[in-house]
């Protein structure tokens, strides 16, 4: 079993959607431990209307948290601490491959003197990072490597979103990490996006 926990550069970079897009080429149940606001709807919500591939198996939050801000805030808010040996305790118990997807960015706290690097090594989990091509995205890019380096954490690769500019190749060369796949801009993904970029990375075979 493979767990593989999906970080990146901040928040609203895509990692709901690469998340739903490797639990579709892995046929990986998919988790998101800490849901910080939900008034659209949840990310596991979303996931599960667009992964078609028969096995899919949406995991239920640890923590469902209503404000919409940093998840040791909105924790706060509702009088609770998150603490990560009650989320790992909630790891499923069996033998699938897991896509575990984090809150914001790499360095979001969870509560007063922990954060996702914790949580990702509690959890065993080897990161993909999302990068969104856009501007700023190679010094949040190599900033978010530096600290995968400084935490020793075992990182798996890029996947980069979006279009904007090519930092990709730069990105990749700097931080030496290596690049995954790349997912074009769609303004509103819907499950044929997702099969498509799915298959790509099924093809690659890079999580045999």
């Amino acid at each position: 079993m493979k767990r593989i926990f999906v970080s990146g550069t901040g928040t609203g970079i895509g990692k709901t959607l690469v998340s739903a897009v490797l639990a579709e080429a892995l046929e990986a149940d998919y988790w998101k431990p800490v849901q910080a606001g939900y008034d659209n709807g949840t990310d596991s919500e979303w996931v599960a209307g667009v992964i078609t591939n028969g096995h899919k198996r949406i995991q239920p939050e640890t923590y469902k948290l209503k404000l919409p801000a940093s998840p040791h805030i909105a924790a706060r808010e509702e009088g609770i601490r998150i603490d990560l040996e009650k989320i790992a305790a909630q790891v499923p118990d069996n033998n699938r491959n897991l896509i575990i997807e984090g809150a914001g960015g790499l360095l979001v706290p969870l509560n007063e003197d922990q954060f996702m690097p914790d949580l990702a090594k509690r959890l065993e989990a080897s990161l993909v990072l999302v990068s969104l091509n856009t501007l700023g995205s190679i010094n949040h890019s190599l900033l978010t490597a530096r600290v995968c380096r400084q935490e020793n954490i075992p990182v798996l690769g890029w996947i980069f979103n979006g279009s904007y500019l090519h930092y990709e190749e730069e990105i990749v060369r700097w931080s030496g990490y290596s690049r995954i796949a790349s997912i074009p801009y769609a303004a509103n993904p819907d499950s044929v996006f997702i099969q498509q970029q799915a298959e790509k990375i099924r093809r690659l075979a890079l999580f045999g």
